[in-house]
């Protein structure tokens, strides 16, 4: 991503050779696509990578289904199978019923659909998409990220997306590279970008964007130190607690999964009880992924809030301090 004339789009038009690259290397399945001839660049076009552009690029005078199939004509596919292609294409980008018609019918938030379902029609390993969703309105520009995101988790391609709009890539990049008068200014996720700029360019650039919506549980949470084990005894749990100056502590097992919590108020009113009859396993938990705008909420009536895997292993602990903290540092 970047503004106008930073480069993305010409260095995106180089991988497959739409335009020619002066220097450098462009290895896909370790092969040089700089370096392939015709005949292969027409094979890597036709096979490897699909393009989805900012203006559609449909046919008008053809009905959706023959714009789907048209990369699958180019390839000599018979009619019936290209067809039957085509049809799953189309469905898979929520335009089924519409095969027959004219693409100058359809809005457009539909006409960007035929060009995706296209470009999948031909199942290429890689997705080259220039800026396909600038010319769209806001709604329905949301909504066809929300259908890209859907169809990547579907599908599991890899997709090299262009765009000028920061929260476009903060929302659908896992990596994020940003561009400046040609050059690479910094790449990385995007929780990466916002935290550790490389420098004043990309902090500018950056500014005012709202954190608590790429910030997650795992960037703010602090380590789950310590905890009791459930053989211990309420008097360790109370003694870690007096120790480290803390008001609860969490109960693991062996593999270190979250079994409960202990307050310090239950550890000295049931001292002489069993871990088991101490803790309790009401506990607040959240996933490492979580945004932290989701979880903001929750800690105004819930802390400390435990951050554990799928499997239940505890990894951290979130409280309204290392939230607020994070926040804060963001700031300066």
């Amino acid at each position: 991503m970047g503004l106008s004339g930073s480069g993305k789009s010409t260095l995106l038009r180089c991988l497959n050779r739409l335009i020619e690259p002066t220097a450098g290397h462009i290895i896909l399945d370790g092969e040089d696509v700089a370096t392939a001839n015709s005949e292969e660049l027409r094979e890597i076009r036709r096979k490897k990578m699909g393009m989805v552009f900012q203006n559609f690029a449909l046919i008008h005078h053809r009905t959706v289904l023959d714009n789907v199939a048209y990369g699958l004509e180019i390839q000599g596919i018979s009619k019936e199978e290209r067809d039957v292609k085509g049809k799953e294409a189309i469905e898979t980008v929520g335009l089924k019923g519409y095969e027959n018609s004219k693409t100058s019918q359809l809005s457009g938030g539909m006409q960007q659909r035929v060009g995706l379902a296209r470009a999948l029609a031909t199942d290429p390993d890689i997705l080259l998409m220039d800026e396909a969703f600038s010319a769209l309105d806001p709604l329905i520009r949301s909504e066809m990220q929300d259908e890209l995101l859907a169809l990547e988790e579907k599908m599991q391609k890899t997709i090299v997306f262009v765009s000028h709009d920061l929260d476009e890539a903060l929302k659908l990049g896992d990596r994020i590279m940003i561009m400046h008068d040609g050059e690479i200014a910094q790449i990385g996720t995007a929780e990466n970008i916002l935290t550790k700029p490389a420098d004043d360019y990309v902090s500018k650039f950056v500014a005012g964007v709202d954190r608590t919506k790429i910030l997650t549980a795992e960037t703010v949470m602090k380590r789950a130190d310590p905890v009791v084990s459930m053989n211990s005894s309420p008097k360790v749990a109370l003694q870690l607690m007096r120790e480290h100056g803390i008001s609860s502590i969490f109960v693991v097992n062996r593999e270190k999964h979250l079994k409960g919590i202990i307050s310090v108020d239950d550890a000295v009113r049931k001292v002489g009880k069993t871990i088991k009859d101490v803790m309790t396993s009401d506990v607040t938990t959240t996933h490492p992924d979580t945004p932290l705008n989701e979880l903001i909420p929750i800690i105004e009536n819930s802390s400390p809030i435990a951050v554990t895997k799928d499997d239940g292993k505890l990894l951290g602990v979130i409280v309204r301090g290392s939230v607020l903290g994070a926040l804060a540092i963001e700031e300066v």
